[in-house]
């Protein structure tokens, strides 16, 4: 009988692990962001961010699923509970921590402008004004450039698409693009559109704005939901694993989060 009862007891454990092995963690993503997230030719999501969510739902016991949106709305569907975690190059900012929670910070990538080579731009106000500057709508590069420069007479031009953004700037409408800098340089300066392109001054600095890092959004009551998405980042991070993928995705750029 002893037997018995410790073999029910060996299959009820092995049935409860196999249900948290199926526990699905679904990602809400902005899907034209390379090189963080993009589909390829074929149709499939790839970049920094999904090869990080699958690191993530490995070693957190996770099975991935992604769930799409326009950037703006991210924090309202995750609200909405389309999904469970945002995973989109999302900055880490009191603004945004007042509606929803976050994992401890994963990365950080500098935020720098990008205009004409040659045309002596810099992120300065004497430099910017009378511009038009495109930024990704909802992201923090637009809430710099609308708390920094806009009341200083530079336009501030927000899309819905970074890849829109470039668009218009290679057809002359616009004058520049604040961008994070990985995005920038795999996105468009990397590429033959881009050509005739490149950073224009420093990475530009405001904390309070720009956030500490990035991590994943979360609404604020799943904090179980936190604390093993915490465990999971702080050992990709321990194992190399970010460091790996960053230098991958985007060469050359300290992705470290400043303790």
């Amino acid at each position: 009988m002893k037997k018995l009862n410790a073999l029910f007891v060996a299959v009820g454990l092995f049935s409860s692990m196999s249900v948290m092995a199926q526990e699905t963690l679904r990602y809400g993503l902005e899907s034209q962001y390379p090189p963080f997230e993009s589909r390829n030719a074929s149709g499939d999501l790839e970049g920094f961010d999904i090869e990080l969510g699958k690191a993530i739902c490995q070693v957190g016991n996770f099975k991935c699923s992604w769930v799409e949106s326009s950037f703006d709305a991210l924090i309202p569907a995750l609200a909405a509970r389309k999904f469970d975690a945002i995973n989109s190059a999302m900055n880490i900012t009191e603004a945004r921590m007042k509606s929803i929670g976050f994992t401890k910070p994963v990365y950080r990538i500098p935020s720098q402008l990008i205009g004409k080579t040659g045309s002596g731009l810099q992120p300065t106000i004497a430099s910017l004004k009378g511009k038009n500057i495109g930024v990704l709508q909802g992201s923090v590069q637009e809430t710099f450039a609308k708390k920094h420069w806009e009341p200083q007479g530079v336009t501030v031009t927000p899309y819905q698409d970074q890849n829109q953004v470039y668009n218009d700037m290679v057809a002359g409408r616009l004058d520049g693009t604040l961008v994070m800098s990985a995005a920038g340089q795999s996105g468009f300066l990397a590429k033959p559109q881009g050509k005739g392109f490149s950073f224009a001054g420093d990475p530009v600095e405001d904390t309070q704005v720009l956030g500490v890092g990035i991590g994943f959004g979360l609404r604020k009551d799943d904090t179980k939901l936190k604390e093993a998405l915490d465990a999971a980042i702080t050992q990709v991070q321990a194992d190399g694993t970010v460091t790996k993928l960053a230098a991958k995705f985007f060469p050359g750029i300290d992705v470290a989060v400043k303790e």
